[in-house]
């Protein structure tokens, strides 16, 4: 993916290690980051936060890159990074994660929807409580989508266990967790479904949300029956993912009995009615289902290769990562 990026935080503050790290996308949202950063910046301030700012423009059109770099020069905390076109949240989530420093990253939308100085302290506090993500709960939220998410949280609820009222809201968690990230196109929504499979703890605290002064939404109607697909596969690869005999053994055992049963019932069928072969079509059919069933084993066993690989590769890269923490 081609992209660049652009930094420009001033060098003396690289060298020091923020405790927070608020991420920010943006694409379009001229007018809304001056009053953002002036507001995260009474937010570091009243709190005495040692904290950064992870801005990432998603290929603005309009003057959001500009008011940005504006921003930059008067906020040290400020870091920016540009795609040289639109490439998605979860793309813009990617860039700014690689960046982030702190302990604690806070993902904070770039609309002015949610209010910096009132939910950053609560999502904190929430966080010292002992939850490794804490989700934000929109209250007062009257946008047109709220039954859509009602059915989205309840099939989430269903499939992970999840007890969040807002999936796709601001949120706040723990290092550990954002290194235990791997998004997909589109992932951004299943960060609280990802983080709940791998055993973290899941928080939630309700947050005011404000309409929208300038601007437009960049979220519309049609992928909400694409999410709901989404949330299926993730499902899916967080269920069978490590353990792909899983699935594909199973599948290839119920083909198996499946083609044994089909024979027994032939075989008694030809003993019942001797010469009858009208069963010929059937019994090829058996046959093809043994051999899908001896496939899938197959598949079962290459793709436990792959896994056992990929977590060779997990562990060497955790035993890098923590040499260089503990490194000097």
């Amino acid at each position: 993916m081609e992209q660049t990026i652009s930094n420009l935080q001033s060098p003396i503050s690289l060298f020091s290690q923020p405790y927070v790290s608020v991420f920010i996308p943006a694409r379009n949202e001229a007018g809304n980051i001056p009053p953002l950063m002036e507001k995260i910046a009474r937010t570091f301030h009243a709190h005495a936060l040692d904290g950064e700012v992870i801005f990432v423009d998603d290929g603005s059109t309009d003057a959001t890159w500009q008011e940005a770099v504006a921003a930059s020069e008067k906020y040290p905390f400020l870091r920016l990074y540009r795609h040289r076109r639109s490439f998605g949240l979860t793309e813009a989530m990617r860039t700014g994660f690689r960046h982030v420093r702190g302990d604690v990253v806070i993902f904070l939308p770039s609309d002015l929807e949610a209010d910096p100085e009132e939910d950053i302290p609560k999502l904190l506090a929430k966080l010292d409580e002992g939850y490794d993500v804490v989700a934000g709960w929109r209250q007062g939220r009257n946008d047109g989508k709220v039954f859509a998410s009602q059915i989205y949280n309840m099939v989430s609820r269903a499939l992970f266990g999840l007890e969040a009222h807002d999936m796709n809201w601001i949120k706040a968690f723990r290092r550990a967790v954002l290194d235990d990230l791997h998004l997909r196109s589109d992932w951004h929504r299943f960060i609280l479904h990802i983080a709940a499979s791998k055993g973290y703890k899941i928080g939630e605290v309700p947050v005011n949300f404000y309409p929208r002064q300038k601007g437009q939404s960049n979220f519309g109607f049609a992928r909400i029956p694409i999410s709901f697909l989404d949330v299926l596969v993730v499902k899916f690869l967080m269920t069978f993912s490590r353990k792909p005999m899983l699935f594909f053994g199973g599948l290839g055992a119920f083909s198996i009995l499946s083609a044994f049963l089909i024979w027994i019932y032939l075989t008694a069928l030809y003993f019942n009615t001797p010469g009858n072969m009208q069963q010929r079509p059937l019994f090829t059919f058996a046959g093809f289902i043994f051999v899908a069933g001896i496939l899938l084993f197959i598949g079962g066993f290459l793709a436990e290769l792959v896994v056992s690989q990929a977590d060779r590769l997990e562990d060497l890269e955790r035993t890098l990562r923590e040499r260089e923490e503990t490194s000097p």
